[in-house]
């Protein structure tokens, strides 16, 4: 990562990464399965379909939600 990062708030946590990125590889950075979460992007559901045009930017907030197969 560069030294330029942004910051970014992650179900209620502050989050670093830097400018520019993906929010598919921003979730994996966080080490998740981007197929096995949904994410709310400011306020929005996002639908799967604006993740790869969707970056991160200084002061998005995010809450991921895992999904859990099972009954």
């Amino acid at each position: 990562m560069s030294d330029r990062t942004i910051t970014l708030k992650v179900n209620g946590e502050e989050q670093t990464c830097a400018p520019d990125t993906s929010l598919p590889k921003f979730l994996e950075d966080l080490g998740l399965n981007p197929r096995l979460v949904a994410v709310e992007y400011n306020g929005e559901i996002l639908h799967r379909q604006f993740w790869e045009t969707t970056t991160m930017e200084m002061g998005d907030i995010l809450e991921i939600v895992t999904i859990v197969g099972g009954g």
